[in-house]
């Protein structure tokens, strides 16, 4: 390994041990990266030097359009703009605040460039998750889009030594004004391929956030895995989708696959239903990165729209219901790219190219990867078999200063907590969290499968499938929480016939022994489903 070129040992020094660390393999010949590695060089100034510097690489939402020329002098500007107005070293940490925007990417580069170590937070977070953020990363300096500043300004009050730097206004001190004033030339820090890059914050499905860190090679190694065996874009097509950049999947889907190969990127600040219909054609999207419940809702507007430049289509953060890959490819001729990817893995390790993507499976585990279904105990389970999904790779769980890392990582294998089964295929498909299998009355029930079969029903818009304690049976039983398309049908006739649906269409004692009607089920800020506050709720 090369020397690290961090000067401040902050993320270095809160690695796990050695012995607490997943097995890395690097099982293809692409893997093999040089020693000295800034992930900024490949993913942008690296197009400058072969001649693509003209070509476009991000489209913003009120119209602007940056060349990965342009995009790289920018980013100079601001690198210059952290080493000589802030003094930062390598191996500092910079918060970045914004929705999807080129001046996010630009400041994420930036930050590479100089050798920091980019922390990005969502932009619905609010004061006090910015403050455990800012705390837990210890964050010297914040970068932020001034129209996002008021909760960012709350935090720091309560951490006075961070300095804050907005973008998007006049001001004398704005990081607009003084990157303007500030060289295009830049020399990238020679961070070694190992030095830390960003820390990623979990979205909380399970509870506190975690951090976990994630290496400049890392940033590749999934462009030369997912990006390059499974995704197969090209330079030619145009990216976009609903996730934040804050979150790995964004990160992902919306930066570094379109950068790797010289692609552009549509970045949408509010990609609800509506804004994702009307920009898929009008910027001529062709590759699009959303979730389940976007696909779900897209799929009644495919009719109406011109979407003929569309022909990569992925999901992930949740699992894919077969109703809803089925009725998106009803309603668009695409398959739908399933996926399961963490952020403790930095993205997608399990899915099968479109052309072999069945309905209700994850896929086949990504090249550059391997997967196992284990037991308790560690120990392999033949196919057919209902397990823990074990994964290693070029990339792996590396927490912050985090007890979990040794419930995440165990024996060199990384567990991301989900409860699979594998076929004589290799197809994996997804039964339910670790901690979301149901056991009621002697039987194993999956809260996904389930959901599928409530979705089935033309009434039902969303739905979550919960284990409820049941004290006088001594079990528990399995209860669902529905949103209705129609408010109105929520009363006793609904429930007994979505009952009477589920026992149809599944097993009886799968079935839910309570329905309950809300208005919106608890998701985070990256739209991932929080059953454990349901359960809590039950």
């Amino acid at each position: 390994m090369a020397k690290s070129a961090h000067l401040d040992t902050f993320a270095a020094d809160r690695l796990p041990p050695v012995e607490a660390q997943p097995r890395f393999e690097f099982l293809l010949p692409a893997l093999r990266y040089p020693e000295r590695l800034n992930a900024a060089t490949f993913f942008l100034d690296r197009h400058i030097a072969e001649g693509r510097g003209e070509r476009l690489c991000a489209i913003g939402d009120d119209g602007s359009a940056y060349t990965y020329r342009q995009m790289m002098e920018w980013a100079n500007r601001i690198a210059n703009v952290l080493v000589n107005r802030f003094g930062l070293v390598p191996g500092n940490r910079v918060l970045l605040r914004s929705a999807n925007t080129p001046e996010l990417i630009a400041a994420w580069f930036a930050v590479l460039k100089a050798g920091g170590i980019v922390v990005t937070t969502m932009p619905l977070y609010r004061a006090q998750e910015l403050q455990t953020v800012s705390e837990r990363a210890q964050i010297s300096l914040a970068l932020c889009d001034r129209r996002l500043a008021e909760d960012l300004e709350r935090a720091r009050a309560a951490i006075p030594t961070m300095n804050l730097c907005y973008w998007g206004d006049l001001e004398s001190d704005s990081l607009d004004r003084l990157a303007a004033a500030e060289s295009t030339q830049f020399e990238n820090v020679a961070t070694a391929a190992d030095d830390v890059a960003m820390i990623a914050f979990t979205s909380g499905t399970t509870g506190a956030p975690k951090a976990a860190m994630h290496v400049h090679r890392n940033l590749l190694a999934t462009c030369d895995t997912f990006g390059s065996e499974v995704l197969q874009a090209c330079a030619d097509d145009r990216f976009s989708g609903s996730p934040p950049l804050a979150f790995t999947y964004g990160l992902g889907g919306i930066l570094l696959f379109p950068f790797a190969i010289g692609a552009s990127t549509v970045l949408l600040e509010r990609a609800g239903t509506e804004e994702l219909a009307a920009a898929i054609e009008r910027h001529r999207i062709s590759v699009l990165f959303t979730a389940p419940l976007a696909y779900r809702a897209l799929s009644a507007h495919a009719p109406h729209r011109n979407w003929s430049s569309l022909r990569i289509c992925v999901s992930a953060g949740e699992t894919l219901p077969g109703v809803v890959w089925e009725a998106w490819y009803a309603a668009t001729g695409i398959p739908i790219i399933d996926g399961i990817g963490s952020t403790e893995m930095l993205h997608i390790f399990i899915g099968s190219p479109a052309a072999e993507a069945r309905p209700g499976r994850t896929g086949r585990v990504v090249p550059g990867y391997v997967a196992q279904i284990h037991d308790e105990s560690g120990n392999a389970l033949p196919a057919g078999s209902i397990g823990r999904l074990a994964v290693r790779g070029p990339t792996g769980c590396r927490y912050l200063g985090d007890e979990r890392q040794r419930t995440y990582v165990q024996n060199g294998w990384n567990y991301p907590g989900d409860a699979y089964v594998v076929d004589e295929e290799g197809y994996f498909t997804y039964v339910a969290r670790a901690d979301d299998m149901i056991v009621s009355a002697g039987f194993n029930v999956s809260g996904p499968e389930v959901e599928q079969v409530l979705l089935m029903h033309p009434d039902v818009a969303e739905c979550a499938v919960v284990g409820k304690p049941d004290p006088a049976h001594h079990t528990t039983m399995v209860k669902a929480y529905v949103v209705l398309r129609s408010p109105r049908s929520a009363d006793d006739r609904c429930t007994e016939e979505l009952i009477e649906h589920c026992k149809a269409t599944v097993a009886p004692f799968k079935a839910p022994r309570e329905i309950e009607f809300i208005d919106a089920l608890p998701r985070t800020a990256t739209g991932k489903l929080q059953r454990y506050k349901l359960r809590e709720r039950a």
